[in-house]
This record gives C-alpha cells, structure tokens and sequence, in this order.
C-alpha cells in the first residue's frame, strides 16, 4: 500500500521540478546515473561473493575485533553498507555466522561508509571526475561481454565507478547552476528545530534512494555548491545514517530470526549513534573544528569538514555501543524466539540465503541434515528399532532376538509426514537458486540434491522389506527368523555408523570409514547368499522361502548402498577443499573386488 502512494508521489514531485527548472533534470539524473552506479557496482561484487566470500568470513568472524574489521574493510572497498548489511544477514540466516559476529560487522560497516564521505569531499569535488568516468565505462563495457564470470565482475566494478563518477559530477553541475535561479539556502532552518528537520529529510531521501552514500553524496554536492548551510548538512547525514537501515529491514522480511534480529540490532545501532550526535551536535561540532585545525584542513572547507563529523559520529557510536554487544545480542535473543518448524517444512530455504552461492549451499547442507534424521526415524520404525537404541551402544542383537512382534509402523505416513514435503522444497529451493555451473558451489549442491535422493531411494527400498520384516520376526522358522534378523541389525548398525561419521570431525578421516563399509556389505552379501545355499541343500529352506529372501536381500543392498551413497556425500563433500584429495583415497568398486580375492 506504501509503495502504491509513495511511487506517485515522487512520480509528481519529480515532474514539477523538472517543469519548473531544466537545472533540476541535471541533479535529478545525477542521482539517477549515481545509484545505477551503484547497483552496477554491487552485482559486481557479488559475483565475487562465491566461495572468497564465505572463506574470508570464515577466518575474519572468529572474534569480535575481526568481525568489526571486516565490516569496515568491505564497506570501504565495496562502497555499500546496504550490500554489506544484505550479504550479513544471508550468511547469518544460513548459519555462517553467529548474531554477535553479524553485529560486529554491522559496527564496521557504519564506519567503513563514512570513507564514501572523504572521496567525495576530498577527491571528487577536487578534481573533474568525468575525465576518470569514461575510461572506466569503456573497459568495463567490454569486459562485459566476456564470457568468464570473474571478467564480467570486474566490468560491472568498472562501469559501476565510472557511473558513481558521472553522477557525482552531474550532481554537482546541477547545483553550481541551479544556485542562480533558485537559492535553498533560505530555507534553511537553525537550531534544534533545524536539526530535527533536516534529519527527518535525510531519513526520508535514504529510504526513497535506499542508499545513504547517494543522500551523502547530493548533500556534500548541495553543501558545496552553498545550496545549504553546514548545519543541515550535518543533520542531513546524521538522516541517512538512520535511514540506511532500511535496506536492512527489507532483507530481514524474508529471513528467519537471526536475520531479524540483526537487522533490529542495525536499527538500534543508528538511531542510538544518530540521537547522541543530535544531542551532542554542538560539541561534536566544536570537536570537529579541532580536528580539522590539527589535520590542516581550511577553515571554509565544510564539504571534509562533514567528512569529519560523519566519521566522527559513527566511531563514538561503535565506542558506545561495543561494550553492550553482549547485552542487546541476549536481548534480541529474547526479542526474537526461534519459531516452532513443522518437521514437514523446511527451516533454513528462505529468500534470505538464496542471493549468494555459499548460503545457498549451507542452507541446503542443514536442511539435508535435518532429511537425513527424518529418515533415520523412518528406518529405525522400519526395522523395529528406537531411534535412541540405534543412535547409542545399545546391543541391538540382544533386542532384535528378544522380539516376538515388530511394533506397528506405517511407511507411507511417515514419508508423507516427515520427508516428501521437505524433499519437494529442497529440489524445489534448488531450480529457484539457478546458480550456473561456473559457481563453485554448483557441484556442492548437485551433489546434495543427489543425497536427498538416495535418502528417499533408501526409504522406499526400505518399505517393501517391511511386510517380510514383521512376519519373519514372529515366524516359527528358526532359519527365517534368524537371516531376517541379521538382515534387521546389520542394516540399524550401519545407520548408527552413518550417524557417528556425522558427529566426527574431519580430521577422523570418515573416509576410511565408509571403506570398511562398503568391504562389510559386500562380504556380509557373500555369507547371506552361502547359508542360504546351505539352507536350501539341508532343506531348511522351500523355494518360495530363498526366492523371498532374495528379493529382501536385492532391497537390503539397496538401502545400504544408498545410505552409503548418501554418507560420502553429505558427511565427507561438505569440504570442498578435502574433496580431490580424500577420492583418491576412495576406494573404488574395482578396488574392493581385488580386495576381497
């Protein structure tokens, strides 16, 4: 509803102005050129954001002093607090980052932002930056139309500068001619009154634009130009300082709780850094002017003297509010309460994490984990088991041979309840995330698409053992009995050895695990098919009885090679860097058969 009356509304304020002043067109297409500058530059970022991204945070994000490092680093390079802000919140909806990490680097990225300030005040209104913008725009057009992914990126970088430039220049052209017809200067408001006034209008422009670099840039143009005066300038940054979190609320709309609770956290961060610069606007002020003495800046350059005070706000913001991370993350926490998830629905595939390849894998990774539990209590029904005998060092021989009945359990339900739903979004999730193969990632996730799979091939195998299960269980048939049995056990303990590679790290090479595996199936197929041969020749097996058991047996080996399938994939490719090297210790089929001659 918001979005129907505010779009007119700048629709007919746009076309007044330009009716009443041809000057006007020049600053408005100015912004226009800037903030297409902008998302020219953050698509260029992001297609570095694959694989660099999530190894960077991973090793930046362990402390808290790394976390505000990397806010303040990123933003500086990238130019965006709002794309920072969006990639923090993705990463920590898919689980990548902690909430006190993901404050961290929001701290850093508020003061990585005021650099926009000094570029702009120190170098683009310095010099003529056209003469730099059409360079840029040249290479990074044709490095548009190569066909690799890391070109292509760096095209989007450079045609994204060589637009940031453009539009800052006419933005400033726009304002030095519009000063002689039109003054805005008298409207000028003094006091807190004023204060108050120009913040609400910078709040206002940054949520318009969505990006405060681009409220910055127009105000230090407007500054320069003398269109108004240096105190509204400053209550126009302390604006969209607040009004930069909006990208941030946007994108938590789709995230789960963590991600609403970072951008709450981006919220209170610039409202409580934008009052105390209101309340404290005259010493800040005062500062200011001693800084600017020190650092020999002139007395009339109020374009870096904003400079200064947008850097100097934001770090007494960070300085406050550091020593309370811990309180407002407990806050939030209680704030925020995870949501009870249908075991049925999926928990992590949100619209938040499908922006940038890493999330999207890690997502689908906990998401696969979560259909793999589903599918362990699916088996363990299946096979007569608890879940908690399986998952522990419970003697399952000992249980299996005590029963004389196999609890009821329907199959079916079960899929239906706890996996076919769950499955549906994951490959669901997976088309939506149309990554190409390019991506590093892509492999990844092929890979657990393919381990979703086998899990529901397993199941389904699983399910035409059941009948033979419950009625060789209560059979008269010792030699029924007793083959069905093993056949009930073997497969329980491999799932508990599926669950206990899950659990190791991987430096416990689970690798070596899953060999002994595979050697295990094949020689426990080799003993099955001998007692059956000797049962037959002892005749304490009919015919119809060993065809039978073929049949169970051919569905067994399916679930265990499955399973296994399924094993190398989610608990041993999960690390990518270790795949290469851990499948040339991968025993192959041919290996194992030289094995076991």
């Amino acid at each position: 509803m918001l979005r129907k009356i505010l779009l007119p509304t700048i629709f007919v304020i746009l076309g007044w102005g330009f009716w009443v002043s041809p000057d006007f067109k020049t600053i408005a297409a100015g912004v226009s050129v800037f903030l297409f500058g902008m998302l020219s530059l953050e698509q260029g970022f992001q297609a570095f954001a694959g694989g660099t991204l999530e190894r960077i945070l991973n090793k930046t994000t362990d402390k808290l002093w790394k976390s505000l490092s990397f806010g303040v680093v990123s933003t500086t390079l990238m130019q965006s607090s709002s794309l920072v802000s969006v990639i923090t919140i993705s990463f920590l909806s898919a689980g990548l980052l902690d909430l006190a990490s993901g404050v961290g680097i929001i701290f850093g990225a508020n003061i990585g932002t005021t650099t926009g300030a000094w570029l702009v005040a120190g170098f683009g209104l310095k010099v003529k930056i056209s003469a730099y913008a059409m360079p840029m725009l040249v290479f990074g057009v044709l490095l548009l139309f190569q066909n690799s992914k890391n070109l292509k990126g760096i095209g989007y970088i450079l045609v994204g500068l060589g637009f940031l430039f453009l539009g800052i220049h006419y933005m400033k052209e726009g304002f030095d001619a519009f000063k002689d017809s039109f003054d805005l200067a008298r409207f000028a408001v003094a006091g807190y009154p004023g204060l108050f006034l120009f913040a609400g209008i910078g709040i206002a422009a940054t949520v318009v634009m969505q990006s405060s670099h681009a409220t910055l840039v127009l105000t230090i143009t407007a500054l320069a130009a003398g269109q108004i005066t240096y105190e509204n300038a400053l209550a126009l940054a302390i604006g969209a300082n607040v009004g930069t979190t909006i990208t941030a609320i946007i994108g938590s709309l789709s995230a789960n709780e963590q991600g609403k609770r970072l951008a709450v956290a981006h919220l209170i961060f610039n409202l409580v850094t934008g009052l105390i610069a209101i309340v404290f606007i005259y010493q800040m002020m005062a500062s200011v002017e001693w800084i600017s003495a020190h650092v020999g800046i002139a007395e009339d350059d109020y374009t870096l003297k904003l400079a200064v005070f947008h850097t100097l706000f934001n770090t007494i913001g960070v300085l406050v509010m550091l020593p309370l991370i811990g309180r407002l993350v407990s806050m939030l926490e209680g704030l925020f309460k995870p949501k009870a998830v249908l075991i049925s629905m999926p928990k992590y595939l949100n619209d938040a994490t499908i922006d940038f390849p890493d999330t999207v894998l890690e997502a689908l990774r906990l998401e696969t984990l979560r259909v793999w539990d589903h599918t362990i209590n699916i088996l363990s029904g299946v096979l007569g088991f608890e879940r908690g005998q399986i998952c522990s060092d419970t003697d399952l021989a000992m249980v299996a041979q005590s029963q004389r009945k196999l609890p009821d359990f329907d199959v079916d339900a079960a899929y239906e309840l706890q996996v076919k739903s769950l499955y549906s979004a994951i490959i669901t999730f997976i088309s939506r995330a149309g990554f190409s193969w390019q991506d590093e990632q892509s492999g990844d996730i092929h890979w657990l698409r393919q381990a979703n799979q086998n899990m529901v091939e397993a199941i389904k195998a699983s399910k035409h053992l059941r009948k033979n299960l419950v009625a060789a269980v209560a059979s008269t048939n010792e030699e029924q009995r007793l083959i069905y049995t093993n056949m009930r056990v073997h497969l329980a303990l491999l799932v508990r050895e599926l669950e206990e590679i899950r659990q190791e790290s991987i430096d416990e090479s689970p690798v070596l695990s899953l060999d002994h595996l595979r050697l295990l199936m094949n020689e426990l197929c080799e003993k099955f098919n001998a007692r059956m041969a000797n049962a037959m020749t002892e005749g304490r097996m009919s015919g119809e009885l060993a065809v039978s058991l073929l049949n169970d047996s051919n569905y067994a080996q399916e679930v265990y090679s499955k399973l296994l399938d399924m094993g190398e994939t989610l608990f041993i490719r999960h690390s990518r860097s270790l795949t290469d090297a851990e499948h040339e210790v991968l025993l192959s089929d041919d290996e194992l058969l030289e094995l076991e001659t």
